[in-house]
């Protein structure tokens, strides 16, 4: 069998559910789309069902795959639904719509609930990419409140500057919302992940943890906000096949790594194909056998190179491409990517569950 192993450790997540909640000092849902970043949504709600307040995830199969995997507690469409007949399946399924647009809140009310419904209304407080625009905010949350069906309504924002320690566009998209939202009741879901960490004045009644409950910063940088969190998914692979490299000789597509020196290589199984990133890669950092090393030359589809440092290290040793000890992020920066692209590129890799 491929020796390329995505292993999520269950107990990390908890812990960094249960910090971030601290963080955040009220609800907080657990984002879980795109098969939970990569991590796999329904192992990870289920390792999270005793504690968290809900999940939100993109869309609706999403949300219905939860819940015929037992998962019970509440559950939030982040886009809403894409056609009128997917409100009948939120209705069955008990799923909690994200009313974003005029075509959306029609359709809604159109729709016969047979059971009560929580609904999430959001507002543009600046993003600029959906919710609805101030003025219009209170219409709309008033046409909702007056359905029989609608049980509650959370008021929600999405902040787009709060990873930038350094904007403070975040303090005026809270202060937009707080002036828009005020006079209308229901709870208000505004702080992502680093709005939990960063930004307290975004905490208010329901929080959303997306990236930094995978044990990822949510910051360009390490700092003092993110010092907590555990990496969930550490990607491991094995050396298959050793080569000598003599100085002068090059490997790879592009021949764009020159030996300075002779050395020894490792052929490890995993590749573009498998979700890793190609360009650039030449010198991307690995631990093998837990000791540092490198990558050298360009990613092939299926597979790569090594640089063995220690005679030790040979056919068997075991690659960390990242995960407890090798950043994704760091991965993610060398490669002109962010690690939420990375995670959720990651693909025939076996999962592992601790």
């Amino acid at each position: 069998m491929r020796p390329l192993t995505a292993t999520i450790n269950l107990h990390h997540l908890q812990d960094n559910y249960l910090y971030l909640k601290q963080q955040h000092g009220n609800e907080l849902y657990a984002v879980v789309k795109a098969d939970a970043y990569g991590h796999g949504a329904i192992k990870c709600t289920q390792a999270l069902a005793e504690d968290a307040d809900g999940f939100a995830v993109a869309f609706l199969e999403e949300g219905i795959e939860l819940r015929k995997n037992g998962i019970a507690a509440p559950i939030v469409l982040l886009e809403g639904v894409f056609s009128p007949d997917e409100y009948a399946e939120c209705d069955r399924f008990n799923l909690s719509p994200v009313v974003q647009n005029q075509t959306q809140l029609r359709e809604f009310m159109r729709y016969a609930w047979r059971n009560y419904v929580t609904v999430w209304l959001k507002l543009d407080s600046g993003m600029r990419r959906a919710g609805f625009m101030p003025a219009d905010y209170a219409v709309a949350y008033h046409a909702i409140s007056r359905n029989k069906a609608v049980q509650n309504i959370v008021k929600m924002t999405h902040l787009s500057c709060a990873d930038d320690l350094q904007s403070l566009f975040t303090n005026y998209q809270n202060k937009i919302f707080d002036t828009t939202t005020q006079s209308l009741g229901g709870l208000s879901s505004v702080a992502n992940s680093a709005g939990i960490l960063a930004h307290p004045k975004t905490h208010h009644d329901i929080g959303r943890a997306g990236i930094a409950l995978y044990g990822i910063s949510p910051f360009e940088e390490e700092n003092e906000f993110s010092g907590s969190l555990k990496p969930v998914m550490t990607l491991t692979t094995q050396v298959f096949g050793e080569r000598v490299l003599r100085k002068g000789e090059t490997v790879g597509y592009g021949s764009i790594f020159r030996a300075e020196k002779d050395m020894r290589l490792g052929l490890i199984a995993c590749g573009y194909a498998d979700g890793y990133p190609r360009i650039p890669s030449n010198d991307n950092p690995v631990l093998i056998d837990g000791k540092p090393s490198r990558v050298v030359g360009r990613v092939s589809m299926d597979m790569m190179t090594v640089e063995l440092t220690d005679p030790s290290q040979g056919i068997g040793s075991v690659v960390e491409l990242w995960g407890e000890n090798i950043s994704v992020t760091e991965i993610a920066q060398r490669c002109g990517t962010i690690s939420y692209e990375v995670l959720c590129h990651l693909k025939r890799a076996k999962k592992a569950y601790v």
